[in-house]
């Protein structure tokens, strides 16, 4: 068949009833046989199509089909769509904060010129530990009012003694008739008074005493020093309160603080938690409650989510910006939360509704349609449109499109994606 079409093109054209053919006729011919041989190798809706020694899979045009040669599943990643409880959620700005119930400052209880600094900005302490010195005036008058107690009381047991043996021989004499009963009366009331006075010199060093330990901070064995030297030392030492980090220092060597400024000297704040204060508008505020368990992300973060739980609400709405400051706290055990960091927080409310659904990879989004790709069998996939909702924990709700236990192209469903289009 194809030599006779050959011999028919290549034969000269003869004259006919109108005239000799042009030569337009000979090519137009030659088309109609080029046609036929293409429509003879390439046969309409074939799956295969040669060209050279290269065979390349491909679908029907027009489908919503695409088939992936098998060497290339590798390149995908296939799930099966499960039910998952998807719960409406709240969100709100704050920033992170020092956690206020473990924090604290510093001041000094005596006015004094501080001699040298111990705690530097950053440093982790432990209660007790010496923050800065200072001399002070007001310890010099509590160690001498101590000593001067000491002696107080040393000075009423001697006299005690001696009213006791005044007394005693008093009363031997007046055995003896040596006496008269007014001078034994006399010896009873003077020890009556020394007695007294032995108690209240007990009683004034006690006080000297707690001073020196409570209000000074000056330990057993700096007291008993004091008592048992009598010398007085006018350097005092400020200690740590609590346990934690040094967030903040305003006062230098040499600089003279007083007790009644009211500034503080040093900030010690617990690291371990940080509070976040969002700021919530007071139309979401019923849905708030103490305990809720919230979602935290910090801009300085962004692969992080923290855990915490809302630990107070305010009293109040901003009349400005007609929001209430909510309080969590968040556990930061390896220190990455700084104060005054930006946060927004996420809070589920509502019992929630089970649904579909779909890793977000999986999602393909072309300007308000989304689709995702569905196994139909082994390396064919099926384009399918559906409706989304809301999106949790990397999954996204499908409203409609997918039923639970359909499989769908997770990872590489933008590859099919491509492979669909450019088919």
């Amino acid at each position: 068949m194809t030599a006779n079409i050959d011999r028919a093109a290549r034969s000269p054209a003869r004259p006919g009833p109108i005239g000799r053919c042009a030569i337009g006729c000979r090519t137009s011919r030659l088309a109609i046989v080029r046609a036929l041989l293409l429509a003879i190798v390439f046969h309409t809706g074939a799956s295969q199509w040669v060209l050279g020694e290269r065979a390349v899979s491909t679908m029907p045009p027009g489908t919503d089909t695409v088939r992936v040669k098998a060497e290339q599943l590798h390149q995908l990643s296939l799930v099966k769509v499960q039910l998952h409880l998807f719960r409406a959620q709240k969100t709100a700005v704050g920033q992170i904060a020092f956690n206020e119930d473990a924090s604290t400052v510093v001041l000094t209880p005596f006015s004094g010129r501080v001699t040298r600094l111990i705690a530097k900005l950053g440093d982790v302490i432990k209660r007790g530990d010496p923050l800065f010195e200072i001399d002070s005036p007001e310890v010099v008058q509590a160690q001498t009012d101590l000593i001067a107690a000491v002696q107080g009381l040393e000075k009423a047991k001697s006299q005690l003694a001696l009213a006791k043996s005044v007394l005693d021989r008093q009363v031997s004499l007046l055995s003896g008739r040596a006496t008269a009963q007014r001078e034994v009366d006399q010896a009873r009331n003077e020890l009556a008074a020394a007695e007294s006075d032995f108690q209240t010199a007990q009683g004034t060093l006690t006080a000297a005493r707690n001073r020196m330990r409570v209000i000074v901070g000056r330990d057993e064995a700096e007291v008993a020093r004091v008592e048992r030297e009598r010398a007085v030392n006018p350097l005092i030492t400020i200690n740590a309160p609590i346990d934690g980090t040094v967030i903040a220092r305003k006062v230098g060597p040499g600089q003279y603080v007083r007790s009644d400024a009211g500034e503080p000297l040093y900030s010690i704040a617990n690291l371990s938690t940080m509070w976040l204060k969002a700021n919530v508008p007071e139309n979401d505020i019923p849905l708030v409650r103490i305990g809720h368990d919230i979602e935290v992300r910090v801009t300085a973060l962004p692969d992080r989510v923290f855990k915490a739980r809302i630990t107070a609400v305010g009293a109040a709405s901003d009349a400005a910006t007609r929001r209430v400051v909510v309080r969590s706290e968040i556990p930061n055990p390896d220190g990455a939360l700084k104060a005054e960091m930006f946060a927004t927080f996420r809070i589920a409310t509502g019992e929630g509704v089970s649904a579909p659904a779909v890793p977000v990879e999986a999602l393909i989004r072309d300007g308000d349609v989304a689709t995702v790709w569905v196994e139909e069998q082994p390396t064919v996939f099926r384009r399918r449109r559906v409706t989304i909702g809301m999106e949790q924990d990397g999954r996204l709700q499908i409203r409609e499109g997918l039923k639970p236990g359909e499989v769908i192209v997770a990872r590489g469903a933008i590859f099919v994606d491509n492979e669909w289009r450019t088919q």
